[in-house]
């Protein structure tokens, strides 16, 4: 007796199965502390952060940069052609899951010399046929992959925007050093030129016998060290310029020639905007690039696990063979079973993987959090110690006023009027540094608050 096996129904149970194939990414948590307010400081606000925040400094030069680094940068030219290379990929996987054909066709010359009847008139054979083949995708296996392409295109798409972010924030961070270090040159050299002429006075009192060589040589170290703090300056301004322009994709030698003034550091006319932890975390480039690389990962689980399950694959061809019509059809079938140590070392990896991705989120969502919330602790510190620098200045300048008086009266000791010009140089460049560092802190904090991806998207 002649028994027929069926393989309907072993199928059949493994396609139902198979129903999870794509995998469910984890679900990624966000503790309630951190979708909240931020700490609350008088220097910033619940406002939403704008995009084109760095247009909140109204200044038409600074918004000309930022359009030229979005439009010529070279880093976003990289971040371009990998999206590029993402979605033709994606592309790739969802043609896959698609029947694939193929045309084919020969051209043969038969020898005359096999043919006695007609030796002498040579015969030729030609051949066409069309294959076709379709991976019917049972059990998710090429669906997976297609799901994963796509969240690698998103991820890309986001790690783009993040180089949007950077680029904006390093040509703000560009334009306020270049302002603040020309300021300081100016406030440096004021300073110089001030000791300058004290050192003028000295040698004249010297001369009429009224101080002694000690006063002239303090009076002489301290005007050179205050021309020797220009040069620092200088240097920042220069290399604020270079960064300008290779942030806009051009060689740093043109930097030279650029048309840029400005008297200081752009800054913020009200408290900064910040909203708060679940708008950011929404908002960062990051960590949607995370998100979007677990659930890349989650759906290659699917993939690894599709490997357990037979492959099935329809076939046919069709065509003008050897003079005649012929047609075949026919399913293949390919298992790699009893040995399923592979299939489990590949679903194992890819377990793996999905759980560093979970926990790659994580990492990103602290990160930003944290970033945040260290650049408002530092951004308040530094307005608060502007703010004591500033009347630091005011006093010194008090000071030396009065203690310049004093000595012109006989009142007091030339060293006294010295220390006093030490005082307010000391000051008045500290102060500077500092106008520079909130500036500097103000550009940290809008980085961190991860805006300016969407007021560049169309920049490309």
């Amino acid at each position: 007796m002649t028994r027929r096996i069926s393989l309907a129904a072993p199928l059949l149970a493994l396609a139902l199965s198979a129903c999870m194939g794509a995998g469910t990414p984890p679900k990624t948590v966000v503790p309630p502390a951190a979708g909240g307010a931020f700490a609350a400081l008088p220097v910033a606000s619940i406002e939403p952060v704008p995009e084109d925040w760095w247009r909140l400094y109204d200044d038409p030069q600074l918004d000309a940069l930022v359009m030229a680094s979005l439009a010529a940068n070279a880093d976003l030219r990289v971040a371009y052609a990998n999206l590029d290379g993402a979605r033709a990929a994606l592309r790739q996987a969802q043609a896959a899951r698609l029947p694939t054909t193929t045309v084919e066709s020969a051209l043969t010359l038969d020898n005359p010399s096999n043919q006695p009847s007609a030796a002498s008139v040579s015969a030729s054979d030609w051949d066409i046929a069309a294959t076709a083949s379709w991976d019917i995708d049972l059990f998710g296996r090429l669906r997976s992959g297609a799901l994963a392409a796509r969240a690698d295109a998103e991820a890309q798409a986001a790690a783009l925007d993040g180089v949007r972010v950077a680029v904006v924030a390093d040509t703000v961070q560009a334009y306020v050093e270049f302002c603040a270090a020309s300021r300081a040159i100016t406030e440096a050299k004021s300073v110089a030129a001030a000791q300058d002429r004290s050192v003028a006075l000295v040698k004249e009192q010297l001369a009429a016998g009224e101080v002694s060589p000690l006063e002239v040589s303090q009076v002489t170290a301290l005007s050179a060290s205050s021309r020797a703090a220009v040069a620092p300056f200088e240097a920042q301004r220069l290399n604020a310029l270079y960064r300008i322009a290779t942030l806009q994709g051009r060689p740093p030698a043109e930097a030279r020639g650029f048309a840029l003034a400005c008297e200081a550091a752009p800054r913020l006319k009200g408290a900064l905007p910040v909203g708060d932890g679940t708008a950011l975390l929404l908002r960062r480039p990051d960590v949607r690039e995370a998100e979007r690389k677990l659930a890349a990962a989650s759906a290659r689980v699917g993939v690894a696990r599709a490997d357990f399950y037979p492959k099935v694959n329809l076939g046919g061809a069709l065509g003008l063979l050897a003079g005649g019509f012929d047609a075949v059809a026919s399913p293949l079938i390919s298992w790699a079973f009893p040995n399923m140590a592979p299939a489990r070392a590949k679903m194992a990896q890819a377990l793996a993987f999905e759980q560093a991705a979970l926990a790659g989120w994580d990492v990103a969502m602290l990160k930003a959090l944290r970033e945040v919330e260290t650049g408002l602790a530092s951004y308040d510190a530094e307005m608060r110690r502007n703010r004591d620098l500033a009347e630091a200045a005011s006093q010194a300048q008090a000071y030396a006023r009065r203690t310049a008086a004093r000595v012109r009266y006989g009142d007091a000791a030339g060293l006294l009027q010295v220390d006093a010009e030490r005082t307010l140089a000391t000051a008045r460049l500290a102060r500077v540094q500092s106008d520079m560092a909130l500036a500097q802190a103000e550009v940290t904090l809008f980085r961190a608050l991860g805006g300016g991806w969407r007021g560049g998207a169309q920049a490309r």
